[in-house]
């Protein structure tokens, strides 16, 4: 028979774990939730409303410890954004050619505006 010891950290790892796919996706989902859950009470005052309050009743006042509960109670998943076409990351990571104005002439007009800062002087 084993013995089991109480931990410091509830709910435990191994049951966290078998939430989600990998540990990274767990680390990943658990730090996301924790920033959320942050901005959500840093605004309460504000009465803005925008973000998701804590999913959990919890005693627990640590961002990432009230993140990890609602990971084992089922109220948190990790969700895959959607695939993005090959076209559409392309269309969006273009150069412009030659053609493109690239601003020379506001080069030249700092220049003189330099020029005539020095001649006041």
């Amino acid at each position: 028979m084993t013995e089991q010891h109480d931990t410091m950290m509830y709910p435990t790892i191994e049951e966290l774990l078998g939430r989600t796919d990998s540990k990274f996706r767990l680390v990943t989902l658990g730090a996301l939730r924790a920033c959320q859950i942050n901005s959500y009470f840093g605004q309460l005052g504000e009465g803005l409303g925008a973000m998701v309050p804590p999913q959990v009743l919890t005693m627990s006042r640590k961002p990432l410890s009230i993140a990890f509960e609602e990971i084992a109670v089922d109220k948190i998943i990790a969700v895959d954004p959607p695939e993005v076409p090959e076209e559409d990351v392309l269309a969006d990571t273009l150069i412009p050619t030659g053609d493109a104005d690239l601003g020379g002439d506001d080069l030249d007009s700092a220049d003189q505006g330099e020029a005539a800062l020095d001649s006041a002087s």
